[in-house]
């Protein structure tokens, strides 16, 4: 869908046009990205950031904007030379985060867009404890009322927050509807929530 790579079957369609019509330039400014497997540049803070919009990349005021919505901006501020502390053990005197702490890095990077209108979130609180992503999850849904955020997950507690929720194996939609209604339906949903569920009991 971010079309880093081009797709030879199939179809997405953004407002009506084929993805392969829009124009690539274009295309990525609407779009902000967070990864599973992100990387931790040995960067300061600032720059850590930054490199979600590199045409950008220096703006102080888009990192402090986007550190706020990614959750960082509490930690980085006990950080020596907050923005400017230098990130990783590459360089001396560098400082390293806790996983958790680096994944809030990295969803900060995916609000330096700020025209992005569309948010991909690939397992974004995989680095996370259960209730910093409940607290993740919770602010990020009151900071995308106007954006779409798809959301890639396998736990449970994060995917039934989500407006719609679609269930897709080997590439293929095989169910797709709220929380409620996917458990009430029975099918492949509903068999591995009551699965995951069970870990907790």
């Amino acid at each position: 869908m971010t079309r880093l790579y081009t797709s030879y079957s199939g179809r997405i369609l953004l407002d009506v046009l084929d993805l392969q019509a829009w124009d690539i330039n274009v295309l990525h400014q609407r779009i902000g990205v967070i990864f599973q497997n992100f990387v931790r540049y040995q960067f300061t803070v600032g720059e850590n950031i930054g490199v979600g919009d590199v045409s950008h990349l220096e703006d102080n005021s888009r990192w402090q904007i986007a550190a706020e919505k990614g959750m960082a901006k509490p930690f980085i501020e006990q950080l020596p030379e907050r923005f400017q502390t230098q990130l990783g053990r590459w360089f001396k005197g560098g400082q390293e985060l806790s996983g958790g702490q680096w994944q809030k890095i990295a969803l900060s990077r995916a609000f330096m867009r700020t025209g992005a209108d569309i948010l991909v979130l690939d397992e974004p609180t995989a680095a996370m404890d259960a209730e910093a992503e409940v607290q993740i999850f919770e602010h990020f849904r009151s900071l995308t009322q106007n954006q779409m955020a798809l959301l890639i997950s396998h736990r449970f507690s994060t995917v039934r927050m989500a407006d719609t929720i679609v269930v897709l194996t080997a590439g293929e939609l095989i169910e797709q509807g709220t929380h409620e209604e996917l458990l009430q339906a029975g099918g492949r949903y509903a068999r591995l929530f009551s699965l995951q569920a069970a870990g907790y009991h």
